[in-house]
């Protein structure tokens, strides 16, 4: 089978894995997961077991980009805290086996949920969801990151202030089409960067739901999943990144969030609950200028789809509706505007 996007070479894999692995046994087949846009994703099924394998995408990368590396270094680190995540087996970085970095890990059983409105439970189950979603994600900003052996992860301090400069010069690396609203939101986040309040941890940088693995008969958390975008930094914007779906409309699309959705009526915490009871987790008192928070995290999905897009003209993406994503990128530059001259309401 030959190498690329969408297929593995596994006789080259099978032999590498035996030799590396001892208790690795082939033959192996590979199936690429549907989700995943940045990093292809496969499940590996051999005789020795089931398995999957994350690997970097072919062809030129932007800086920094599918640092399938870190993903292997941050979940090997934390398999001994709160944070669940799946064992770590090997990472190969010898390009010359699939063309490019990845990693062999635990294959979780499980459920996926990735429709946040979560129509298949019931009241109380979505309400036990959401609480466990919010344990994890304190559990995880609770991470002693000396003991993990993360402390050199990222670079402490000036969070946003570095976040920001990397995916604005990232954003205009694949500008294809001017988007007036994304320069207003890249030019009104300059001008708003909060001060640096001292508060640094382990961020995921896309903490979802659907990069959330469930036990298949119960709410509990059985992994948190895709940690590309992970390092040290500030712990509002996991909670920023996961308060999205509150305003992101309910809808069949890529974005589906549950904008116009009757929460209390479902078991869900609206926005507000959510922060508060994350909050209350980790003794926070209050959240100064949150509408920055999500402001900035509205500005970074957009920037990131539109990498996404860019790589699918060039023919890299994972995924073969990569270029269609840009055309949520406009529609999430004007969410990021909207929040951005609300008043703070953290």
């Amino acid at each position: 089978m030959a190498d690329g996007i969408q297929s593995l070479d596994t006789d080259k894999l099978s032999e590498y894995l035996q030799s590396e692995l001892p208790w690795f046994k082939g033959p192996l087949t590979a199936t690429k997961f549907s989700g995943g846009q940045s990093n292809p994703t496969f499940q590996i099924k051999a005789a020795s077991g089931t398995y999957v394998l994350r690997k970097q995408p072919p062809g030129e990368l932007l800086k920094s980009a599918h640092a399938v590396d870190r993903e292997y270094k941050v979940m090997h680190a934390l398999a001994k805290t709160n944070v669940p995540v799946p064992a770590m087996y090997h990472l190969c970085e010898d390009r010359d086996v699939l063309g490019s970095l990845f990693f062999l890990m635990e294959y979780i059983p499980g459920r996926t949920h990735w429709d946040c409105a979560l129509p298949d439970s019931t009241i109380e189950e979505r309400k036990q969801t959401y609480d466990e979603i919010n344990r994890v994600l304190a559990a995880l900003h609770d991470v002693d990151i000396n003991s993990a052996g993360l402390s050199n992860y990222g670079r402490p301090g000036n969070y946003y202030a570095r976040q920001l400069k990397r995916w604005a010069e990232q954003y205009r690396a694949t500008e294809f089409e001017k988007i007036q609203d994304m320069d207003w939101v890249i030019a009104w986040l300059q001008e708003h960067l909060p001060d640096d309040d001292g508060r640094i941890s382990l961020v995921h940088g896309d903490f979802r739901l659907d990069n959330l693995r469930y036990q298949p008969d119960n709410p509990k958390i059985n992994a948190v999943l895709d940690w590309e975008l992970s390092t040290l930094g500030h712990p509002f914007n996991d909670l920023a990144n996961h308060c999205m779906q509150q305003r992101l409309p309910a809808s069949e699309s890529h974005l589906s969030g549950l904008a116009g959705v009757d929460l209390p009526s479902l078991g869900i915490p609206t926005e507000k609950e959510f922060v508060q009871k994350y909050c209350e987790r980790r003794n926070i008192e209050t959240i100064e200028r949150w509408n920055f928070y999500l402001a900035f995290s509205f500005f970074r999905l957009a920037a990131i789809l539109q990498g996404v897009a860019f790589r699918g003209r060039e023919g890299n993406a994972s995924s073969n509706g990569a270029v269609s994503l840009f055309e949520l990128v406009a529609p999430l530059a004007s969410m990021a505007k909207s929040i951005a001259t609300e008043s703070n309401r953290g």
